[in-house]
Formats: structure tokens, C-alpha cells, sequence
């Protein structure tokens, strides 16, 4: 997980590892082995018959050049509790203004901003009182927001840095300098395509396209209604199995670019088979932003169910699925913490 990389924003989790790492290459003579314990060799899964390595395959899932194992999960459980307190704070926001929000998730290349266009243009004829707002996620650069610009529709870039995913502080700044905050507030909306009406009136969407990443944005709540999963059909069918947590996050995979099938070895059943091996219960939606094939269904699904459209996907126990699996995360982790402190 990037919590323990050094991208995470809540605490300085950089300086945390060059403190420890500071720390293991202080030992003298005893540096070899302080250097192979705190990489977490001995957490490294080896394949007997390949030599494959396997370095998510112990305690902490993860393996940090200079951190124990017990410090790495208690930094992730120390910063997902802190965005998840953030993200909460986020949903009620939401809530009390009326908004929808989806979290779009996908690799780079993916179509993300093409089909959140095309998206945005085809919802000026579905839904023309429907207000829409964008908030874009990239390392560097304005050029996604731009291109949402372009079609009316209100955009504040969020640049990351050297960060990999949006987190739940990001999209709170983002979120108060856009017309759907406003509205609330009594602002007027600058909206090309709200003909007058209020997003409290009508509901509002938020899209919220993260950093293209299949890895860090999967275990960040940004306060969503839901994770779409964004998978385009050049990537291949077997990116389920290659970046589950992912998948397992998502509400809905929408498979991409399917204008390209012809000229592609994709296996579009396949693809949803490995979907549903990690998330049983994932949504798939197969759309062309570049036809319009199925922005229709995409729409359906974005537009289901207006009366609670602010209101999170509820789970069998009642708390909504994003929550239930931070919760779950938090507790393993600090399950596992447990049984390593006393050789911590």
C-alpha cells in the first residue's frame, strides 16, 4: 500500500522512513543482518520452483526498504483511520448539499476523461437540470480538467506531486471552490448547462477522476457513493487478477474503447469471470465513448435511483461497502499488528 511509500499526506511518513532506515544503517558491524531483517526478506514468498518473489505475501502485504513489518501496518492503519475520519466528514458534506459523488479509478490511457466528457455532453440532453462538476487527479498538469472545461462543465485540477492517488483531504479542497459547493451556500453556479437550476434542486454529480493507478486509489475513501472501476479493452482481460483490491473496491467496471474489440484478442467474458472471482458482486457496464455505444446504460446507472442520490451504497450490515472495507482493513491490520508486537 502507498500509505507506507512516503506519498501519504496526513503525517511525514517520508521523514518516518529515512528516520528508520537512518536507524538500521547505524548498527556497525551488525549491518547485514539489520539490513536483510528490516527489508523483510524473511517476509518474502519464494516460488521453490521458479524463484518468483512474492513480496506481498507476508504480515504486512507490503514490503518497505528500512521498515520493520510492524511499523508498516501501523502506519497504514494510523493514516486509512485518519482519511477514513476525513472521507466521512466528505460524505456528509455531500449529503447536505444534494451530490452524488463517484470515484472513477482506472490504469493511465484508460479513457477516463474521454468518456467523463462524453458523459457530461449526453447528460445536457438526459438530465438538463442535473448540475456537474468535476474534480481531476494527475501527478502534473491541467490537461484533463481543460478538456472538461471545454464542454461547460466546472473542473478544479488537483496535482499530486509525487503522490499516486486523490485522498479524502484533496477532495474536500477541491470540492469547496466548485459551483456545486456554492450552490448550497447561496452562490450562483457558473454551469453551462444547469438552465437555472439549483444542485440542491436537482441533485448534482460529482466525478471525481483519480490519478490513473490500478494500485494506491483502491483502499482511499474519497466520501464517494461508489468506486468505478474504468478498465479499457487494450489492457488486457486479466487486470482483475493482476490488481484485485482494485476490483474488490469497485461498485461497477466499466469495460472501455469496445469500438477496438474487433481489432483486439480481448475475452469480454473473460474479463467479467475474473471481475466477479475477486468481487462477486461488481456491476460491468461495456461502453465506446467514441460511438456511444452504451452511454445510455452508463447514464441509467448513474441517474438510478434520484431520491437517494446522495446516500451511500448501503451493505448488508448497514454501513456502505466502502466503509465496511476500511473497517475490515483497520481491524486486520490491527490484528496483525498484535501478534507481532512482542518481536516487534
Amino acid at each position: 500500500m502507498c500509505v507506507v511509500c512516503g506519498c501519504a499526506a496526513p503525517t511525514d511518513h517520508g521523514a518516518t522512513l529515512a528516520h528508520e532506515h537512518e536507524h538500521v544503517h547505524d548498527h556497525g558491524h551488525d549491518h547485514a543482518h539489520d539490513h536483510h531483517h528490516a527489508h523483510g526478506h524473511a517476509e518474502v514468498a519464494v516460488n521453490a520452483r521458479t524463484g518468483d518473489l512474492h513480496y506481498g505475501a507476508g504480515s504486512a502485504r507490503v514490503s518497505v526498504p528500512g521498515l520493520s513489518p510492524a511499523r508498516a501496518i501501523q502506519i497504514e492503519a494510523d493514516v486509512l483511520g485518519e482519511n477514513k475520519r476525513l472521507a466521512a466528514i466528505n460524505r456528509a458534506h455531500f449529503q447536505g448539499h444534494s451530490i452524488t459523488a463517484y470515484n472513477l479509478v482506472s490504469s493511465p490511457g484508460s479513457g477516463k476523461t474521454t468518456l467523463l466528457c462524453a458523459t457530461i455532453e449526453a447528460l445536457k440532453a438526459r438530465a438538463p437540470g442535473r448540475a456537474v462538476a468535476v474534480i481531476e487527479g494527475d501527478q502534473q498538469t491541467s490537461h484533463d480538467a481543460d478538456r472538461i472545461r471545454a464542454t461547460g462543465a466546472p473542473a478544479i485540477q488537483v496535482n499530486t506531486g509525487k503522490g499516486c492517488h486523490l485522498d479524502a483531504q484533496m477532495v474536500a479542497d477541491a470540492f469547496g471552490r466548485l459551483p456545486l459547493h456554492g450552490h448550497a451556500h447561496g452562490h450562483p453556479t457558473h454551469s453551462a448547462h444547469d438552465h437555472g437550476a439549483t444542485a440542491h434542486d436537482a441533485g448534482g454529480l460529482l466525478f471525481i477522476e483519480n490519478v490513473g493507478n490500478l494500485v494506491c486509489p483502491a483502499m482511499w475513501d474519497l466520501g464517494e457513493r461508489a468506486k468505478v472501476a474504468i478498465l479499457s479493452v487494450t489492457e488486457g482481460e486479466d487486470k482483475p487478477l493482476k490488481y484485485p483490491d482494485m476490483f474488490a473496491a469497485a461498485r461497477l467496471m466499466v469495460i472501455n474503447k469496445i469500438d477496438l474489440l474487433p481489432h483486439l484478442d480481448f475475452d469480454v467474458p473473460q474479463c467479467i469471470a475474473y471481475a466477479r472471482r475477486v468481487n462477486p458482486a461488481i456491476e460491468v457496464l461495456l461502453v465506446s465513448a467514441k460511438s456511444g455505444a452504451g452511454l445510455d446504460a452508463w447514464l441509467d446507472w448513474l441517474l438510478d435511483d434520484p431520491s437517494a442520490s446522495a446516500a451511500p451504497l448501503p451493505s448488508p450490515s448497514g454501513t456502505t461497502a466502502t466503509e465496511q472495507q476500511l473497517r475490515q482493513r483497520i481491524a486486520e491490520l490491527e490484528a496483525r499488528l498484535a501478534a507481532l508486537s512482542p518481536a516487534a
